[in-house]
């Protein structure tokens, strides 16, 4: 693949790397560093492209198996939700519309039941989500029917 065709193509898809960026950072900059590890690796792999699967698909595949890289790396911390600083109330889900009690409760789970569930959302079936993770197609099918009732376990109790 040329270089300006693989640029194109990244162009074309860069919504793929926002979203995954969303989904695995907690602020500004590590959104950007993340952006930019995605960006390096694809670039380092894009010669082992062959196109037996679309580029998105692969694209996906190394952006998110970045992403799950980087979340790995991070050193623990206590809580994967800030809680503001000045905030006299100790539950950071408190005076929060759903959609935001959701992304919380998203961004709480673990790094590949996140990739799992981001594949869903975008419509990917179960063939595309096994080929981009390495599962099995029942696999993702259970972990994705485990990923809902966790979640619906959370909104529930929030």
């Amino acid at each position: 693949m040329k270089e300006t065709e693989f640029l194109e193509l990244i162009e074309r898809h860069k919504g793929i790397l926002h979203k995954i960026c969303f989904s695995y950072s907690n602020s500004n900059e590590e959104f950007k560093d993340l952006m930019q590890e995605m960006l390096l690796q694809l670039w380092k792999s894009h010669t082992g492209f062959k196109g037996q699967s679309t580029f998105s698909t692969w694209m996906y595949k190394v952006a998110l198996f970045t992403a799950l890289a980087h979340v790995r790396s991070k050193k623990p911390e206590h809580s994967s939700v800030t809680i503001e600083a000045n905030s006299d109330n100790l539950d950071p889900y408190a005076e929060k519309d759903e959609l935001e009690v959701l992304k919380l409760a998203i961004k709480s789970l673990p790094g590949t039941d996140r990739a799992v569930l981001l594949l869903y959302l975008e419509d990917k079936s179960y063939r595309e989500m096994s080929e981009i993770l390495g599962l099995s197609e029942s696999n993702v099918g259970v972990k994705l029917n485990r990923i809902k009732q966790k979640l619906k376990d959370k909104m529930i109790r929030l």
